[in-house]
């Protein structure tokens, strides 16, 4: 039997000292994957504090600089700064680094990589880890955040095989389950199973503040309602960029959403309640079966 050994590093180049980045660095190093980690935030406090809490072990003043000499790239900024930060980079990139980002969106920064990277672009390998906390900043980094969660790869057709196998074997041995999937599909999934969730989650929450007896009710709230609205405390700028990166996708299932809730709505109107404990037990029975075939709770 072929043992794959995970490959190690000398440097990572960390763009993005925040949550997800911190946590990646962490990750790498309780693992003994890499050597040194050169951080680079937009924030100078930012990468003083990872530095201060062990994340990094040198603050780059650019992000340039921070890909200056390293192998392994991990760009951890909203979607929306993808392209500056390639921009910023790609004189440094070569044909042996391997670069990854960790966006909750695919297409949109797939299309940054080849507008910037060109002909350099195969280097690059998209991957969304499906983790992370309400709560955003290095502070709150964990190197067991990723631990026994999916990392989504989505290679293009000109990604090179040799670093989809690094990227792969790098979220492998922090111990995480890997699946490959098309930019269009994973943008399409995680627009119903992801975004539209938040984005309901925060509607709920401005439409029950919104009502001038809005903090009464939520004085009355319990764990179901705690539980359900966890996500509403998202980091806003994080969330502005996912939803408006995915529009398209997010739209889509919107809708899908409010046929479902009209078909709810119909059914309270008409005083039906037959048909009312039908769609209750049509949802009921799909998240059960959910429940029982999923490896394990996704955030």
């Amino acid at each position: 039997m072929t043992t794959h050994v995970p490959p190690r590093f000398e440097q990572l180049g960390l763009i993005g000292c925040g949550l997800m980045g911190g946590s990646f660095a962490l990750a790498l190093k309780k693992a003994g994957l890499v050597k040194r980690v050169v951080g680079y935030s937009k924030s100078p406090s930012t990468t003083e504090r990872a530095r201060l809490m062990g994340v990094i072990d040198v603050e780059a003043p650019s992000a340039l600089l921070a890909v200056s000499g390293a192998d392994l790239v991990l760009v951890a900024v909203p979607v929306s700064a993808t392209e500056a930060t390639f921009n910023a980079i790609r004189h440094l990139v070569n044909k042996d680094t391997l670069i990854m980002d960790v966006g909750s969106t695919k297409r949109e920064v797939i299309d940054a990589a080849r507008r910037v990277l060109k002909d350099q672009v195969g280097v690059f390998v998209p991957a969304h880890p499906i983790a992370g906390k309400e709560l955003s900043g290095v502070e709150h980094a964990d190197a067991d955040l990723y631990a026994g969660r999916q990392v989504i790869l989505t290679p293009i057709e000109r990604t090179l095989s040799a670093q989809l196998d690094k990227a792969q074997q790098v979220w492998t041995a922090l111990g995480c389950d890997v699946r490959l999937m098309s930019p269009e599909a994973h943008d399409a999934a995680y627009a119903a199973v992801s975004h539209l969730p938040h984005m309901i989650a925060f509607a709920l929450m401005n439409a029950i503040t919104g009502q001038a007896l809005g903090d009464d009710f939520l004085a009355l709230a319990g764990p179901g309602f705690r539980d359900f609205t966890r996500i509403a405390a998202s980091d806003p700028s994080v969330w502005r960029d996912i939803l408006s990166s995915n529009r398209e996708e997010l739209l889509a299932q919107s809708r899908h959403f409010q046929r479902a809730l009209r078909a709810f709505e119909t059914a309270i109107a008409a005083d039906n309640p037959e048909a009312l404990e039908a769609l209750i037990e049509y949802a009921s029975r799909a998240r059960s079966q959910w429940r029982m075939s999923s490896l394990k709770p996704q955030s």
